[in-house]
């Protein structure tokens, strides 16, 4: 089903941020998906870095890497775990990248001499960024999700640059959607409009009409506040849309289509609907929500007080947990906590760990002595990136008796740095945007766990680091039984480790939780938590 106008939704936020804009885009684009239409998203993020490459996890989340090395906020995992499309670069802009294009072209002369400003400049850029995805003619719509909350000083050249795209795509082309808040006050035993009043009132001083509002409430919303809000926010009744706490995110399509957005989004864009097929997304649901079993998962990481520092790891979990119809209980544990001497009392009763990734010496050593207790003692273990490394490092250090084995991350005089700076980033200044990034390709050897799993000899996975596995040292480990089963064929780097006499041992130097979606859970994470049920039940 092709358009000959690609036509634009915007979703912005109100009254508080952390309202899951995110969730509402990416629901909202499923349904459409479903009707057969063309669908991608993209996120517009205010903040002035570049990209959330430098970010700290505990301020901001994960950094989520795409195909194309893009390292790009978490709503893009959000995106491609509910429409199982690959985005890109152009699926995530950041103020720092509006303001450094237009600066660049200042530089060489590309606007005659002309003084520079805010309008038309940077909102030409932002409309430009906004359209580079609609001009492909690979979409019927785009959605755009504007970072922040309506009113910031960040978002408003954002907000201006819909408010012209608006005007110059006409009604049926372009929309906007705007999400808030209903709180519900305990003390009066009600819920309060006047917040959503507001932050409507906010969006319209900058010149955009809301077109359709989502409220987001813990408690149902009566027919007599939809009415008020409706009349208070100058919108149809049937376009106040309820978003209620839901269970899981995986729930809000259903919760959307229920409310009917999908409905009044197409019938403002006039285009046409048709029943959405949500057979195997309720599938999956189904399986998530009723597992006949259940396993234990040690998540071994340094910013585990965080959970969306490691969202795309919890999600492969579901994802993997609902394919095995099993629920996957996650236990966070701080590597800084792990010692030699607790760490039987911390991971005796697990039936699998997966070893996060990560940067820097903080917790590390903790890392490795839990690689080293579930080692000897066979319970599966799954190590991502820095922890795919600290398992080599452990096996060097305990099996090959190389005691001061480390990375040259960690210690830049280690006489056996078996984890050693990739060659070609040792010239490497700058921190953001020089990693290895994106998607590489990797062959596998047979027999193998990862060829088991993936039951193909060449795969492509995304990468996110800047050490590799020290090649001056294969020889040595796998004599000693640690196997590299993965490499590249085009610089010979291992990109996987397998131990195999040991049930399920498994280090990976890429990141296959990026790739795993609703559609097609990643088959690392299903063979994982198949070998955790095992040792379950071996148990």
């Amino acid at each position: 089903m092709t358009q000959t106008t690609t036509k634009y939704i915007f979703v912005t936020g109100g009254v508080s941020s952390s309202l899951g804009k995110g969730i509402i885009a990416a629901s909202l684009a499923k349904l459409l998906q479903s009707q057969g239409y063309r669908v991608t998203i993209q996120k517009l993020d205010p903040y002035i870095n570049i990209d959330p490459g430098t970010l700290n996890p505990y301020e901001h989340g994960e950094c989520y890497v795409t195909d194309d090395g893009a390292e790009t906020d978490l709503d893009l995992g959000h995106y491609e775990r509910f429409l199982n499309v690959p985005t890109s670069q152009a699926n995530n802009v950041t103020t720092g990248r509006i303001y450094q294009s237009v600066i660049d072209k200042e530089r060489l002369g590309v606007f005659l001499g002309k003084t520079v400003q805010v309008i038309p400049h940077i909102t030409d850029e932002i409309k430009h960024r906004i359209q580079l995805l609609g001009s492909s003619g690979d979409f019927d719509i785009v959605i755009t999700e504007i970072g922040g909350t309506v009113g910031d000083i960040e978002s408003l050249p954002y907000v201006e640059a819909v408010r012209q795209l608006k005007w110059e795509m006409g009604n049926n082309n372009a929309i906007a959607i705007h999400l808030t808040l209903i709180p519900y006050l305990s003390a009066a035993g009600e819920l309060k409009t006047k917040p959503t009043q507001h932050s409507v009132k906010t969006l319209m001083e900058s010149g955009v009409q809301a077109d359709i509002l989502v409220c987001r409430t813990e408690h149902e919303l009566s027919q007599s506040i939809r009415t008020k809000l409706a009349r208070f926010c100058n919108v149809k009744e049937e376009c106040v849309i309820q978003s209620i706490d839901a269970s899981t995110i995986y729930d809000v399509p259903n919760l959307m289509l229920e409310e009917g957005l999908d409905k009044v989004v197409l019938k403002q864009l006039n285009l046409e609907r048709h029943q959405p097929d949500l057979t195997s997304w309720n599938t999956f649901l189904q399986r998530h929500k009723n597992p006949t079993d259940e396993v234990k998962i040690g998540l071994i990481g340094k910013y585990v007080e965080l959970q969306d520092s490691y969202k795309s790891i919890l999600e492969a979990f579901t994802h993997a947990g609902a394919a095995n119809e099993v629920k996957v209980e996650v236990e966070s544990i701080h590597s800084e906590h792990i010692t030699a001497k607790n760490v039987s009392e911390l991971l005796s009763n697990l039936d699998g760990i997966l070893v996060a990734p990560g940067f820097g010496e903080r917790g590390i050593e903790g890392k490795i002595e839990a690689i080293r207790y579930v080692r000897k003692n066979n319970i599966p273990f799954f190590g991502i990136c820095l922890g795919m490394q600290m398992a080599v490092i452990e096996f060097a250090r305990t099996v090959l008796g190389l005691s001061d084995a480390n990375s040259s991350e960690m210690n830049e005089t280690t006489k056996n740095p078996v984890i050693d700076l990739m060659e070609d980033q040792k010239q490497i200044e700058n921190m953001g945007g020089t990693m290895r990034l994106g998607a590489w390709e990797c062959t596998l050897s047979s027999p193998s766990i990862s060829y088991d799993a993936y039951k193909k000899d060449t795969i492509n996975e995304r990468h996110r680091h800047r050490y590799e596995y020290n090649n001056s040292y294969k020889k040595q480990l796998e004599e000693k039984g640690m196997i590299a089963t993965g490499i590249n064929p085009d610089t010979g780097l291992v990109e996987i480790v397998e131990i195999p006499t040991h049930p399920w041992f498994v280090g990976v130097q890429y990141h296959p939780e990026y790739k795993s979606t609703v559609a097609n859970p990643h088959p690392l994470f299903k063979a994982f938590i198949e070998a955790a049920l095992r040792h379950k039940t071996s148990n």
